[in-house]
């Protein structure tokens, strides 16, 4: 798979989990794949551009353009974002996208952690209030994700006075399993909703993706989740927004979903 050779972990499953949210292309030479990119649509408002891979032996032949080209059609209309690799950076860039911030890839087996009073499993009744907390957060109406996070994993939330006050999602991705996204009001919070699903799944190989403004990373590394990578989260057509959001996104569902 072009993933393989990218060196991403995806599995056959990651994939479907993106695809059944996003419409894609493919480039073939002679019947063979040698090109891909994803759109998620969220709403009428905002998509992301995702898996956007050329095989090695094909770059440099604007395949990657053309894919893009198909992503920002699809996309037309939208606010789009998308998180950039070294080698990507180049055509986003050209193409109209700015960096918004640097997105920060933790993994390991996460250090033994208690489970807070505060954080308990989730029912799917919470699915409305957690389309409307992550709304609140990222400027985006993923909807149709939140159900998909109860169906492959579980969902963790933080409960306040009786509401949701923030949620945190455990699925298997890749090695092992992905904790994201994680939306809550404070950066305490979100450390109480990891600490939750590190309680979990002890001894077990673990992947969050932050953001280097959020400022998890180095309490990620201290719990023994090292820093093996990451890339610039970029945006094309930005929206203006003035307003202080009251939740964070502090971990992502994934880099494609964001």
């Amino acid at each position: 798979m072009l993933s393989r050779q990218a060196g991403w972990p995806h599995r056959r499953q990651d994939w479907a989990m993106v695809l059944s949210l996003s419409t894609g292309i493919v480039a073939r030479k002679d019947e063979r794949v040698v090109g891909t990119t994803l759109v998620t649509r969220y709403g009428e408002q905002a998509a992301t551009i995702n898996m956007v891979i050329v095989d090695e032996a094909m770059r440099g032949r604007g395949i990657g353009r053309r894919l893009m080209d198909f992503a920002l059609e699809e996309s037309k209309g939208r606010e789009c974002r998308l998180v950039a690799t070294k080698e990507g950076l180049p055509l986003y860039t050209k193409l109209g996208f700015r960096a918004s911030g640097a997105i920060v890839q933790h993994q390991g087996i996460a250090a033994s952690a208690h489970r807070p009073d505060e954080v308990e499993w989730a029912a799917p009744e919470d699915v409305a209030e957690f389309a409307a907390i992550d709304r609140a957060a990222s400027g985006l109406d993923r909807a149709a994700l939140i159900p998909l996070l109860f169906e492959q994993g579980r969902v963790a939330v933080l409960r306040r006075n009786g509401r949701a006050a923030g949620f945190a999602a455990l699925r298997l991705f890749g090695r092992g399993q992905v904790a994201g996204p994680v939306v809550a009001a404070t950066a305490d919070e979100a450390r109480s909703l990891l600490s939750f699903l590190f309680a979990a799944c002890p001894g077990e190989f673990l992947r969050v993706d932050t953001s280097e403004a959020s400022g998890l990373s180095p309490w990620l590394a201290e719990r023994g989740l090292a820093h093996v990578g990451g890339g610039i989260a970029m945006q094309r057509a930005r929206p203006a927004r003035v307003d202080l959001p009251p939740f964070q996104t502090f971990a992502l569902a994934n880099q494609a979903l964001g």
